[in-house]
């Protein structure tokens, strides 16, 4: 059965409890799917799995690496998502990727491999909402919900009209630029996510930026929770493993747990 990101995630907003989707790259290595039981039994409240892309516009160099690797190892949109078909998964799943992707599969068979997959949402960063009619009609009819990006620079009323169009959780671009390892939290991580807030009944999530537990905790007390990916894919580059992994997502369950109601 597909678990929902709304279904899961706005009770744990209504209750005032912080939100943890950690993000994995799908293919990485062969025990990705481990790395992914095993971020959801650390605490992760859902999780982004990235379906690698030769050119992609909004990944960093590690996640870069990472889809790379995962490519050249032969991983593939239909090979990740008929393997997380085979399984089933103690929370929900939203995939993150580039349109092209999609277009190339075509738009109800994409949309098909997701429900198959048990997969509830997506993250699509370069496919504009103006132009996102013919996908949001194919993924509704799956049940599949479509997150929305709101940047730093995004004026209010765009804001505000991209929060209410969001599904699942709106994911609030902490910093300009591309994922990857950052030494402190941007100011504007902490302004957009108490921007956001006030516009949206739905999770408030930052991205990108975030590094570490203390930046966890930093980020969420403007916001209803994070998603953490370069931090973790450059663990598991470095070889730790799901071991690694549950380790490091347990500490940011740790910080994030301080400031739940």
């Amino acid at each position: 059965m597909t678990l929902s990101l709304s279904s899961h995630l706005n009770p744990k907003k209504n209750q005032s409890k912080k939100i943890l989707v950690p993000y994995i790259t799908g293919g990485l290595d062969d025990n990705w799917l481990e790395v992914l039981e095993a971020v959801i039994a650390a605490g992760a409240d859902a999780v982004e799995i990235g379906i690698p892309f030769s050119d992609p516009i909004m990944d960093g160099p590690v996640i870069q690496e990472a889809s790379q690797k995962a490519i050249e190892a032969g991983a593939t949109p239909s090979s990740i998502l008929g393997a997380l078909a085979k399984q089933s998964f103690g929370a929900p799943l939203a995939v993150m990727t580039y349109f092209n992707i999609v277009h190339h599969a075509g738009l109800e068979r994409f949309a098909g491999w997701l429900d198959e997959a048990k997969v509830g949402g997506v993250v699509l960063p370069d496919l504009p909402i103006e132009e996102m009619g013919d996908w949001r009609a194919v993924a509704k009819s799956h049940k599949i919900e479509t997150v929305q990006l709101v940047a730093p620079t995004t004026p209010d009323d765009r804001a505000r009209m991209l929060c209410q169009e969001a599904e699942g959780f709106v994911y609030a671009v902490g910093t300009m630029g591309v994922t990857g390892v950052r030494s402190s939290l941007a100011d504007s991580a902490t302004l957009i996510g108490g921007r956001l807030v006030g516009f949206s009944d739905k999770p408030v999530l930052i991205g990108i930026g975030v590094s570490n537990a203390d930046q966890a905790r930093q980020a969420a007390k403007s916001s209803d929770g994070v998603i953490v990916g370069s931090a973790l894919v450059r663990r598991l580059l470095a070889g730790e493993g799901p071991d690694g992994a549950f380790k490091f997502v347990s500490e940011l369950r740790g910080a994030l747990d301080e400031l739940s109601g």
